[in-house]
């Protein structure tokens, strides 16, 4: 069963702090929205407690974070991040972690959605194209609002696209002549 990590961390404990979470129970309190831990008040020693409980330290950045949001942060990174029942997996979310590190950018970040996604199971071709993906993504954006692009044509066209896609998806792989022909 996959895990996801948060994104920070600092230097070599990173990669034990995504050990210990890939080897976390799924329980009861995971299963828990962070709309529903919001709503009982938690105090930050009780939510350190339990971020020690589960990642065996609590991290420098957590202790950064306000007293007062830290309960709330601790039940969103649970119950998204290191949730093994959400829909996507592990990998999936260290990958779009990375992606998005790249661009913000966040050397902890990236360092840290890195060696993750290698701890689920993400080889260097899909780490390179998980980069490669944002800086695609970031250019084509760059263009798109700087030149203006009407938005409504643009929406036409990727619709059309999109639907001439599915038709050659649902056709199969084109047939091709044979050598000589």
């Amino acid at each position: 069963m996959s895990h996801s990590v948060h994104h920070h961390a600092f230097g070599a404990a990173s990669l034990g702090i995504a050990v210990a979470i890939a080897c976390l129970p799924v329980g009861p309190a995971q299963a828990q929205s962070p709309a529903q831990a919001m709503t009982r008040s938690v105090s930050a020693e009780e939510t350190y407690r339990d971020i020690e409980q589960t990642l065996g330290l609590v991290p420098s950045f957590f202790k950064a974070f306000p007293d007062a949001g830290i309960a709330g942060a601790w039940a969103e990174f649970k119950a998204v991040q290191i949730n093994p029942q959400t829909h996507l997996s592990g990998k999936e979310k260290e990958l779009i972690g990375l992606a998005v590190a790249a661009q913000v950018p966040c050397h902890y970040c990236v360092y840290f959605h890195t060696a993750a996604a290698r701890l689920h199971g993400a080889s260097e071709a899909e780490i390179r194209e998980a980069v490669a993906m944002a800086a695609i993504t970031r250019h084509w954006s760059t263009v798109l609002n700087g030149m203006q692009v009407d938005e409504a044509q643009f929406m036409k066209e990727t619709d059309t696209a999109m639907a001439m896609a599915a038709a050659k998806m649902k056709a199969g792989p084109a047939s091709t002549p044979a050598k000589g022909q």
